[in-house]
């Protein structure tokens, strides 16, 4: 796929535009969303990234449409498991519910562009060694394992991890929040707020998601343009979704089942393609292992797709069934959620592999800073 550098530039051009908006017209004057602003906008960005993979297919042709397509909603999905994180950090750092667009749409800025130097990265290694393929693959198949180890890992203690405890050894940090500042002056002096360290936790947070997320999109497609665009435009839409779905995420019980069957099959599909490409002299004798065929972009759509919808219909039905029975998780939808803002999450929220991992990587400072206003 030859993607002229001025398509590069129209795209570059265009996320840029949206975030810059998007800071304009909703995130600069702090306020809470209401249900319909999130739902119309995450229907907006999701209609944005069905266009230009539509764009893709008629100006391509189906083969990247297909490919785009399939990255972008292994993307998507990931993000949810993301979510579980960040309403676990926004609400261990006690962050103000009218503050929370700030952080969430400044982090999602910083994870596109930590994102596309990943790509950049991957796809250079990609295309000087052929064996990367085998290291993708086992990444995968590892996070599908240990997601569904994690279905009982409830565990929602935040350990500092090193980007923290360095911010706070070589940086005077306030207590309070101070609006929705990153910097304040107390007797002269200049503080960092809660507010610069949580975008700090949100930031780290993703680096550890986009170890298995990155390899995962390159499981479907090796092309550059198609790898930073589905990232991209999985992550744009992240801050409505936040907000749209307050009170579901606890409901969606077996997503992490669902998950680790996409990543154990992109990393499977990865060994195969590693197979094919061998190059490796004590392997077959560095000759192409060809015995198993290649799995086609239509039948890795569908799987994800299935997947997905399968564990997302027995989730609801499960928590259905615990509500109807007065249950587990029949008022996960009242209380602390998204909009909770400052009241701590029930202890039964489902934490994925991916996102206890994350969750570990985050900041225990966080349980500190509930004691700040908020």
């Amino acid at each position: 796929m030859d993607v002229p550098l001025w398509v590069w530039g129209i795209t570059l051009a265009a996320i840029v535009g949206m975030i810059v908006y998007d800071f304009v017209g909703h995130v600069r004057t702090p306020h809470a969303p209401t249900i319909r602003e999130a739902a119309i906008w995450s229907a907006a960005y999701v209609g944005i990234a069905i266009v230009f993979g539509l764009l893709v297919l008629v100006f391509a042709g189906p083969t990247y449409g297909g490919e785009y397509f399939a990255g972008y909603i292994t993307e998507k999905a990931l993000s949810v498991d993301n979510l579980f994180v960040f309403v676990l950090i926004l609400t261990g750092f006690a962050v103000p519910r009218e503050y929370q667009q700030k952080v969430l749409l400044i982090g999602i800025a910083i994870a596109i562009v930590l994102r596309g130097i990943f790509i950049a990265v991957g796809a250079a290694a990609i295309q000087n060694f052929s064996w990367i393929f085998w290291i993708f693959g086992a990444i995968l198949i590892y996070t599908a394992i240990a997601q569904v180890k994690a279905q009982n890992d409830h565990d929602e203690e935040y350990k500092e991890n090193a980007v923290l405890r360095f911010t706070k050894r070589i940086l005077p940090t306030t207590d309070d929040y101070h609006g929705d500042k990153f910097t304040t002056k107390i007797d002269g002096k200049r503080f960092v707020t809660p507010m610069l360290v949580v975008i700090i936790a949100i930031g780290t947070a993703d680096l550890i998601f986009a170890v298995d997320s990155i390899p995962a999109i390159f499981g479907l497609t090796q092309e550059p343009y198609l790898v930073f665009a589905a990232n991209a435009f999985s992550l744009l839409g992240l801050r409505q979704l936040y907000f749209l779905i307050d009170g579901l995420l606890d409901r969606l019980v077996y997503l992490h089942y669902g998950l680790a069957a996409i990543l154990a099959f992109i990393g499977a599909k990865l060994i195969i393609h590693a197979m094919h490409e061998n190059e490796l002299s004590w392997l077959n004798g560095g000759e192409h292992i060809t015995v198993i065929p290649e799995i086609p972009t239509p039948l890795s759509l569908g799987f994800i797709v299935v997947a997905l919808a399968v564990t997302t219909i027995l989730s609801l039905r499960k928590s259905k069934k615990d509500a109807q029975q007065g249950g587990g998780r029949g008022d996960v939808g009242s209380g602390s959620g998204p909009g909770g803002g400052t009241e701590p999450r029930d202890a039964e929220v489902p934490v994925s592999g991916r996102a206890s991992q994350a969750t570990t990587a985050s900041s225990n400072g966080a349980t500190r800073n509930t004691r700040q206003d908020g």
